[in-house]
């Protein structure tokens, strides 16, 4: 054996031991990535049924939001023809009755001085 045989044994050795070296890395990294494609595959696995309830959920929420439209409209509806009612009924019936309350209290003045007088005139007659 030459020493260009020996110098190409020992390259053959130390090129094997770094081949050897490098395959443990490589077979590490390996199962990370099949770890990490399982792991993406259950991701998924369970967010799709998550996904698809809350899917739902929005739905029977928009539906529920049109519900509380319509009553919030009612309501508002409900609103403007009692504001409209109490218009009417203060325009109507509001005035006639300011003018009955003060002929009313205007009638009981009149009989509360009568009595007075009529009871002061007693008064001085007992004297």
């Amino acid at each position: 054996m030459s020493m260009g045989d020996v110098a190409g044994l020992i390259a053959a050795v130390a090129f094997v031991l770094l081949v050897g070296l490098l395959a443990i890395p490589l077979v590490k990294l390996g199962r990370v990535l099949d770890e990490a494609t399982r792991s993406i595959r259950e991701v998924t696995e369970h967010s799709v049924p998550i996904l698809d309830e809350a899917a739902t959920t929005v739905a029977s929420t928009n539906d529920q939001l049109v519900k509380v439209d319509t009553i919030t409209t009612s309501a508002a509806q409900v609103s403007e023809n009692v504001s409209a009612l109490a218009g009417l009924y203060a325009s109507t019936l509001g005035r006639p009755l300011v003018k009955v309350a003060a002929f009313s209290y205007g009638v009981r003045q009149a009989f509360a001085r009568a009595s007075r007088s009529g009871r002061g005139d007693d008064a001085k007659a007992g004297r």
